[in-house]
């Protein structure tokens, strides 16, 4: 089993560590073909990238926060993510195709 956290900004890395979120990999970008059964994904997927990470047997801690629109398109540092309430939530995400 492998954790990774994907993120490309520094501050939602940082606030990862100062949390005690132990991870085998930081990655910016996630090839979702290489998650095995069992693997733990943490960031911010795309709806599809989190469904194909649950459909190859794998779980998605999704990194959530009540972000005030006025401040979206910021990057933002660890203090700002915990202003915001970050916290990981875990969703079992499952495409539904048409017949």
């Amino acid at each position: 089993m492998t954790t990774l956290f994907i993120s490309r900004h520094p501050g939602a890395r940082e606030w990862a560590v100062e949390e005690g979120i132990i991870v085998d990999a930081v990655i910016a970008h996630l090839d979702p073909e290489t998650v095995q059964s069992g693997d733990v994904v943490i960031g911010t997927l795309p709806i599809h990238l989190a469904a194909r990470v649950c459909e190859r047997g794998g779980r998605y801690l999704h990194l959530s926060l009540e972000l005030p629109p006025d401040w979206r398109g910021r990057e933002l540092s660890a203090a700002d993510l915990r202003r915001f309430g970050a916290r990981l939530e875990e969703y079992r995400v499952t495409a539904v195709r048409p017949d």
